[in-house]
């Protein structure tokens, strides 16, 4: 069984962010060195977003060449065709506010290809979902490339990462999961333009459990804010995979860390 993770405290998110950023950038830096790939799991909302920030400004402060950088997303929310009894679904607008290939699009990838420029920024074949048509595609893709760092990141009233809802198996993979009503209450607060949880689509695509605990070389939860208390709660005390809280899987993930800021330790010591 995995040790309980301990958490490392910093006074605020840009402080959580800045540290996870350097890492990431240290990483992107010596795979370019060996003329290798480097792929770095990504979750949308806003707990990773302080990452995000901070890596955007380092890529300018270093010039990093971006080239050989993958972003490998979590999930998006998908809809049925029709009536919903032919099991078939599409992703959202891409364009549209909760998108999260808008997400990444604006999030991610466009401030870091800002950051360095035309030419050496990350290529559009190079920012990954899963496609609600063939999840299993996206498995085997994940499976042959590995993630050198997954970005991870728990809901706050129910403990989902990804889409992942309370109850989802170990050995869950890549899929299409009906979105549990606490998973789509978070989000109210993720998405402030949706006017009432009727807005907020009852389905999405994601990456599994075991997807991530199998493919990730490392894995950092990120988690801030007074709100996130009992998420960090759960995570310090995980000794493994709890499914009722199915972001303790980063308990199971090979080189785990969990980062918190100080309003979400609430006492927890680093």
């Amino acid at each position: 069984m995995p040790a309980s993770l301990r958490p490392r405290v910093f006074a605020g998110p840009a402080d959580l962010g800045r540290a996870l950023a350097e890492e990431i950038a240290d990483g992107i830096a010596k795979a370019a060195a060996a003329g290798h790939r480097y792929v770095l799991g990504c979750p949308g909302g806003r707990s990773p977003k302080p990452v995000y920030d901070a890596l955007a400004a380092l890529t300018a402060e270093r010039r990093l060449d971006l080239r050989h950088v993958v972003i490998a997303m979590m999930d998006e929310y998908v809809l049925p065709v029709g009536d919903g009894s032919s099991g078939v679904f599409v992703d959202v607008d891409h364009t549209a506010h909760n998108s999260c290939h808008r997400f990444a699009a604006d999030e991610i990838v466009g401030p870091l290809n800002a950051a360095v420029g035309e030419g050496r920024g990350i290529p559009a074949a190079s920012v990954w979902f899963p496609d609600p048509a063939d999840p299993a595609a996206y498995e085997a893709r994940l499976a042959e490339s590995g993630i050198d760092l997954f970005i991870l990141a728990s809901g706050a009233s129910d403990g989902h990462i990804a889409f992942n809802p309370p109850g989802a198996a170990a050995d869950s993979i890549s899929r299409v999961v009906a979105l549990a009503d606490t998973t789509r209450e978070d989000n109210l607060g993720t998405f402030p333009d949706f006017a009432s949880i009727d807005e907020v689509p009852r389905h999405g695509v994601t990456v599994g459990v075991a997807t991530i605990v199998r493919h990730s070389r490392r894995a950092v939860m990120v988690v801030h804010g007074a709100h996130k208390r009992e998420a960090v709660r759960r995570l310090a005390a995980a000794g493994g995979y709890d499914p009722a809280w199915p972001a303790t899987l980063v308990a199971e993930c090979r080189e785990p860390d969990l980062y918190v800021d100080a309003a979400a330790a609430d006492g927890e010591t680093a």
